[in-house]
């Protein structure tokens, strides 16, 4: 079978917004609350709490995103719901008034085009909430409700808030504010395909899932990508999977999934010894111990082999999300780890995503921590944001760096040298993450020519050494700093 994924996620920068935490729009109109008691924007969240970020905020940042060189935002969940993240979905087909509601969005979906961002949405549909219309009637009814065989109840009384009795009823991870749905259930798998249409043909370009693995009713996500796609063959399905997820990109289910196995990866090298603990224990991804160059590019070449090509350009790849720490927090404060790992990001296959506020250097710990309001300008880190902008122009440059082979070239000690070449198109990425200059030669007789232009770093290279009928690269790369050379 030929796999088929969307075109313009090999060639997306995607950035992911909290919707509560990026941009509270000033205006008034159209809104319902108009002088809320929101929790102080600048202090740190608290699991509970809103700040009151909306969509007519995104509206208004839109230049700035595109500025970035961003075409593609993945939003966490807009619909109705009563809790700031919003994944206790009460109204799938509302987004949350707080956030601006439908006119918000619809406004959102007319403004985005404009300057060719695509908007990816979250699909909560593993569970739903105490909120939801179809759980709450049974929590009034009991079992007179019509609804009963869309949960999976277990018995009576239902004990919904109190933890003194049984649930009696499945809440995921046994959270009894988020009933999961009965997938096995004709009518709950028809409900949840139209609300994938309905949201595709208003004009979203795909979607995220969230959790998908949880369900397990046969053929349920080979259905939803028939569903989907017919709606809009480029449509992007992209699942929330944190390791290996062959059962899921054999081209029949997700175009890709959130790459946290490049994103753990790609810690260890670039931060390794730096990582602290605290804001990794627990997490499902693996970011210690420490790796080698040669380990890295082992890990990689391993990754890479993971999955059909195919598959590997549309992948989701990420260094920081609302389920984790921001890495910078993650490394202590160190802005060299956040270059070095960004460089690898914008330069692996793949869209690369950037989690809002990574790019001025906003911190955070585990969540709610990392999901810290968007910084006044005043307070941005202006190098962090100088080394993302020129990071993502470079990706959005070379389009050996959507499509291209990856090839690594050397990967000793604590440097790693690679390239992605696409027909006559050639770049070099070269790395050093240990504390010392370090000076190697690559042998580059292989490639079909020689990348000159020094487009990224500060670095010393001498080229076309002729040794034993080997043409040699001799680089001198300084401590901590990456370079990027191409053929134009």
């Amino acid at each position: 079978m030929q796999i088929q994924t969307p075109d313009w996620v090999k060639h997306a920068v995607f950035y992911q917004i909290f919707p509560d935490r990026f941009a509270k729009s000033q205006q008034t109109d159209g809104k319902l609350l108009h002088n809320p008691s929101w929790e102080p924007w600048e202090v740190p969240p608290t699991l509970q709490g809103y700040k009151g970020g909306d969509l007519w905020g995104v509206i208004e940042q839109l230049d700035y995103i595109q500025d970035l060189g961003v075409n593609a935002i993945y939003f966490t969940p807009i619909f109705q719901s009563a809790c700031n993240h919003r994944y206790h979905t009460h109204d799938y087909y509302q987004v949350d008034p707080i956030l601006g509601g439908n006119a918000a969005f619809r406004e959102l979906l007319h403004a985005a085009p404009q300057r060719n961002i695509k908007v990816v949405l979250d699909g909560v549909f593993n569970h739903a909430s105490r909120g939801f219309f179809f759980f709450n009637d049974i929590l009034e009814n009991g079992p007179h409700s019509p609804w009963l065989d869309w949960f999976r109840i277990e018995g009576w009384p239902l004990a919904a808030y109190t933890g003194d009795s049984p649930a009696n009823y499945v809440g995921w991870v046994g959270n009894r504010a988020l009933p999961v749905f009965n997938h096995d259930n004709p009518e709950v798998q028809e409900y949840i395909m139209k609300i994938a249409e309905y949201w595709l043909k208003v004009g979203i370009d795909g979607w995220r899932l969230d959790v998908p693995f949880e369900i397990k009713t046969p053929g349920f996500w080979e259905e939803f990508r028939k569903r989907v796609k017919a709606i809009n063959s480029e449509a992007y399905i992209v699942g929330e999977v944190w390791g290996d997820s062959r059962q899921w990109l054999d081209g029949k289910q997700f175009d890709g999934v959130m790459n946290y196995l490049f994103t753990g990866l790609t810690i260890a090298f670039t931060a390794g010894d730096r990582v602290m603990r605290e804001y990794v224990k627990g997490r499902d991804y693996e970011v210690y111990p420490a790796l080698s160059a040669a380990e890295y590019a082992h890990k990689i070449q391993e990754l890479l082999k993971l999955y059909p090509w195919e598959i590997q350009l549309t992948q989701l790849n990420l260094l920081a999300s609302h389920d984790t720490a921001r890495l910078l927090t993650i490394a202590g404060g160190d802005v060299a780890s956040v270059e070095l790992a960004t460089l690898l990001l914008v330069t692996f296959p793949g869209a690369p995503s950037i989690y809002y506020g990574d790019e001025v250097g906003l911190p955070g710990g585990i969540d709610p921590d990392s999901r810290r309001g968007f910084p006044h300008s005043d307070n941005w880190n202006q190098d962090i944001l100088k080394i993302h902008r020129e990071l993502i122009a470079l990706r959005n440059r070379y389009t050996c760096l959507h499509t291209g082979k990856y090839q690594v070239l050397f990967a000793q000690g604590e440097i790693y040298v690679f390239t992605r070449i696409l027909g006559f198109e050639e770049v070099i990425v070269a790395i050093n993450v240990g504390m010392k200059e370090a000076t190697v030669n690559i042998d580059v007789s292989e490639l079909k020519s020689q990348p000159q232009k020094l487009v990224y770093g500060k670095q010393e290279v001498e080229w076309n050494i002729e040794s034993d009928n080997r043409k040699l690269l001799n680089l001198r790369i300084p401590p901590r700093s990456g370079c990027v050379f191409a053929t134009k």
